[in-house]
């Protein structure tokens, strides 16, 4: 069988490779969509919005790649639990597993609302204070709430690489030091926004360049 078809078989799509991958595209893409939204809402009053096509179009543009980023992160967390396979801790997976789920679901609650106001804008029965709520409501989702899941899936992800030796120490110690800014910073600062999706890029990229340990030899296959 040639390389181009054996890499397609599933220990490809289980392998340390197949996390950093997915790890990257989240990353990028989640940075991607903060960078947007931040240009957008440098002025997030409702007629700075309503006004100016070009915000709005931005807008729609970071709405339209959360998505794709929350496919990269599931993927991401699947994957990340096969690599630890009998080594990983039965209550840090299950932190693990719900912090991430509850962050993604936060996330994509606040995209369907910030939605629903662009289409309101579009509109002739747009309001102003509905706006209003919609974008307080939106913010305070992914900066209040899903931020602070991250912090939770981060911790886990951190004490579990450490026990396992999955990661080089320094990462999972930069990973606590990374939850607890996202736990306690305010959220409306761009810099705690972006932490969590920069963290899972150099996680991913760690994973990527760091040789596997002798003992996870039976978790992946390399391809030929």
């Amino acid at each position: 069988m040639s390389a181009e078809t054996t890499i397609f078989r599933a220990p490809f799509w289980r392998s340390r490779r197949a996390a950093a991958i997915a790890g990257i595209i989240f990353g990028v893409l989640l940075l991607t969509v903060i960078a947007l939204m931040q240009s957008a809402f440098s002025d997030s009053s409702y007629q700075s919005i309503a006004d100016d096509e070009h915000r709005r179009r931005l807008i729609r543009v970071s709405l339209s790649l959360i998505p794709f980023a929350g496919i990269a992160f599931l993927w991401f967390i699947g994957v990340v639990r096969e690599h630890l396979g009998e080594r990983e801790d039965r209550l840090f997976s299950t932190v693990f597993l719900g912090s991430g789920l509850l962050f993604l679901a936060l996330l994509f609650e606040g995209a369907v609302t910030l939605s629903s106001m662009l289409d309101m804008l579009a509109g002739s029965n747009a309001n102003p204070d509905v706006w209003a709520y919609g974008r307080d409501q939106t913010r305070e989702l992914f900066s209040g709430y899903a931020m602070r899941m991250a912090a939770v899936f981060t911790i886990s992800v951190s004490t579990v690489s450490r026990r396992s030796s999955a990661l080089p120490r320094w990462i999972s110690y930069l990973g606590y030091l990374v939850a607890l800014l996202l736990l306690f910073s305010p959220g409306k600062q761009t810099l705690s926004q972006a932490l969590f999706p920069a963290w899972v890029l150099l996680v991913s990229t760690a994973i990527l360049l760091t040789r596997r340990h002798s003992g996870d030899a039976g978790m992946e296959h390399d391809v030929e």
